[in-house]
C-alpha cells in the first residue's frame, strides 16, 4: 500500500483573488504540514491569522543539554496555540521534532533563568513549574491561571534549582506505574491540555 499523499496539488485556474494566497503554492501545490484551511496561504498570512487568536499561556523549557524533546514541545505548543515558546539556555535546539511548526510559532530565547524570570515578572505572568518532586501540587487538582507560563526542565534532571526558585507554583502530573517520571515532551502536552480544558472553551 502506498503512503497517503499529504496536501493538495496545483490549484485549478483561474486562481482565487485572495492576497493571503501564495502564487508559487497555487502553481506547484501545497504539501506543507498545515491544516487544510491554510492550503495555499502565505506563511506570514498563516502567522497573522494565528496571532489574532492565540491563547494567553506561554511555554518555557530549559535547554542546557541540547534536549531533543524541545522540537516536540514546540510542535505541541503550536497545536494548542500557545502565545510563545521560551527556550532558556543554549540558543540552538534540534528542530526535527517540530515538524516545521516553528515557522508558525513565536519562539523567544533567554540566556539564563534569571533573564527568563525577569521577563516573566515584567510581563506579569506567573510561572508554573512542572516536575515530579516532594511538595509539588497535582496539576489535576488546581486551577491554572489563564495568563501564565508553564515551565519545564531537561529530560532526566527536571527543573534546575534556579527554575524551581523562579516558579510561583510547582505542579506534578499523576502517575500510577513504576517509572520515576514521564518524558518531558509528554509532560508538556499533558500540562498544555490541562490549560486547554480549563480555559480554551470559556
Amino acid at each position: 500500500m502506498s503512503e497517503r499523499e499529504v496536501g493538495v496539488g496545483p490549484h485549478p485556474e483561474p486562481w482565487p483573488d485572495d492576497p493571503r494566497l501564495d502564487p508559487q503554492l497555487l502553481a506547484a501545490g501545497d504539501r506543507r504540514n498545515v491544516l487544510d484551511h491554510y492550503r495555499y496561504w502565505k506563511r506570514e498570512a498563516i502567522v497573522a491569522d494565528l496571532d489574532s487568536r492565540r491563547h494567553p499561556f506561554h511555554v518555557a523549557i530549559e535547554n542546557w543539554q541540547h534536549d531533543f524533546n524541545i522540537g516536540s514541545i514546540v510542535r505541541t505548543a503550536n497545536a494548542f496555540l500557545a502565545a510563545e515558546v521560551h527556550i532558556i539556555g543554549k540558543r540552538r535546539w534540534n528542530r526535527r521534532g517540530a515538524m516545521v511548526t516553528d515557522r508558525y510559532q513565536h519562539i523567544r530565547h533567554h540566556e539564563d533563568v534569571f533573564g527568563f524570570k525577569t521577563w516573566a515578572k515584567d510581563a506579569s505572568l506567573p510561572v508554573y513549574g512542572i516536575d515530579i518532586m516532594p511538595g509539588a501540587i497535582p496539576i489535576e487538582t488546581i486551577e491554572i491561571p489563564r495568563r501564565c507560563v508553564l515551565l519545564f526542565g531537561q529530560e532526566g534532571p527536571g527543573l534546575s534549582a534556579e527554575a524551581q526558585e523562579a516558579s510561583e507554583v510547582i505542579c506534578s502530573i499523576a502517575q500510577f506505574g513504576s517509572t520515576r517520571s514521564i518524558n518531558v515532551g509528554v509532560a508538556a502536552g499533558v500540562a498544555m491540555h490541562t490549560w486547554v480544558r480549563q480555559h480554551a472553551f470559556e
